[in-house]
Parts: C-alpha cells; sequence; structure tokens
C-alpha cells in the first residue's frame, strides 16, 4: 500500500512540473516571446521599429543561431515578405505602420529563406498576424 502511495505522488509531481512549465508567470503565453503585436508597438515612445525591439525584445538584436567561421551572417530583416537587410533597418522602419512583428529562429529562417539566415529573422508585417498554431 505505502509503495502505491509513493509512486502515486512521485507521478502527480512529475505532471504538475510538466504542466506548470508550460504556463509563465501573469500568465505569458510562452509565444509571446517571439511575437509583438499593435497593442505592444503602439506605445507612444517608440517611433521606429528598432526602438520596439530595442526596449520590449532586445535579445531579437543579438546574432545567435547557426553559423559558420567562414560565413557570417547577422540577423536579417523582412518586411511583409521583403529583404530588406541586417538590424539596421529597422531604424527607417516607422512604428506607426506595424501590426505584427515575430522573431523566426536561425533554423527555420534558413529552412524558409536558405543560407545567410542562420542568426534568425525579424519578420516585420503591416497586415493582419499569423494565426496561432
Amino acid at each position: 500500500m505505502r509503495h502505491s502511495v509513493v509512486l502515486f505522488a512521485v507521478l502527480a509531481g512529475s505532471l504538475l512540473a510538466g504542466c506548470a512549465g508550460r504556463v509563465r508567470s501573469g500568465g505569458e503565453d510562452p509565444s509571446s516571446k517571439s511575437m509583438l503585436v499593435r497593442a505592444q508597438i503602439a506605445d507612444s515612445r517608440f517611433t521606429t521599429a528598432y526602438d520596439v525591439v530595442r526596449a520590449l525584445r532586445n535579445n531579437w538584436l543579438n546574432s545567435r543561431g547557426i553559423d559558420s567561421f567562414r560565413n557570417r551572417t547577422e540577423v536579417q530583416v523582412y518586411l511583409d515578405g521583403v529583404h530588406l537587410g541586417s538590424v539596421q533597418a529597422l531604424q527607417g522602419l516607422s512604428a506607426a505602420s506595424i501590426q505584427y512583428m515575430q522573431y523566426i529562429n536561425g533554423a527555420d529562417a534558413t529552412t524558409r529563406w536558405g543560407t545567410g539566415h542562420g542568426r534568425g529573422v525579424i519578420y516585420v508585417g503591416t497586415g493582419t498576424p499569423p494565426a496561432k498554431p
């Protein structure tokens, strides 16, 4: 009897620990770390897309992910599917026209856009944000 109580306690603890990892404090959705929406971008202190990212998701600006020593890459920026260049391109984008911004990691960006995207992509959209998977 005691053995089954201990086993039940261990299983229940494992289940609770697994569920707790999915919900962040304050009810924050884990996918929100890779997406900024209009309500966040509309803050009056932001004039450019760079200001938004620097203030709310500064880690998106850091080069990280898949790369090679021979072909160094930077985080790339796309506006509605059009390649604009590196993160400096964000300084030329008005925050007022942006509906959402999404960070796409290096592996997914390389799969979608090919080599040269190993550090990731900041995708800026002026239309409706993509649906959550």
